[in-house]
């Protein structure tokens, strides 16, 4: 398997795939022109404050052109590896460093819900929301994205998992109740579960 990594972590140091690097926001468009050139297995790791920001337009495009991709969406509500900072999908009334009386609708408007917008598109073939907040969870997760996997596998267009994560340090909660923060604040924003699949996927 290939990816495409935003700049931050060098993934490559940890992960045992061949992987390139894309500037911030514009993973799914370097990943499509890779894609069209190498029709190998690809697929792209990207953050909320990277998919969901600057790189709106790249991800939406990309879903209605049904890019044959896998994107991994991590979503824990802020720009977790530059500070902290508000993101499209913090929280109402959430602190952030850029929202220190909390993020206020009248100011920077409402959390997006990225699934359910990408999923009114004809492009996707499968789109999912999936957590890591409990063990249970996890396995949960391990298997949507297989089933991404799969889809791109058999060329049925593009897969988005969107994977709700814990962020203790700039949620400022112990690691231990980032979970529980995870399902009395996430999940009532952001649901689990698949919000469109692709027949031929489950076959």
């Amino acid at each position: 398997m290939r990816g495409i990594y935003r700049l931050h972590g060098l993934v490559y140091m940890y992960y045992k795939v061949d992987g390139m690097e894309a500037p911030h926001g514009r993973a799914p468009a370097v990943l499509t022109g890779i894609k069209r050139c190498r029709p190998d297995w690809w697929a792209s790791h990207t953050g909320d404050g990277d998919l969901a920001s600057i790189g709106m337009g790249e991800i939406v495009h990309a879903c209605a052109r049904g890019e044959k991709i896998t994107v991994i969406f991590v979503n824990n509500a802020n720009y977790g590896m530059t500070g902290g900072q508000l993101a499209p999908t913090t929280l109402l009334d959430m602190y952030t460093s850029s929202t220190t009386d909390g993020r206020k609708s009248e100011q920077a408007g409402f959390p997006i819900r990225v699934c359910e917008m990408l999923a009114t598109l004809d492009g996707p073939s499968y789109i999912t929301r999936v957590s890591v907040h409990s063990p249970a969870n996890v396995r949960k997760a391990k298997k949507a994205i297989s089933l991404a996997f799969k889809a791109q596998v058999a060329g049925l267009g593009l897969a988005l998992v969107e994977v709700i994560s814990p962020c203790p340090i700039n949620w400022k909660v112990e690691p231990a109740k980032a979970g529980d923060w995870v399902v009395k604040n996430m999940l009532p924003q952001y649901p689990l579960g698949e919000f469109k699949v692709t027949p031929e996927i489950e076959s």
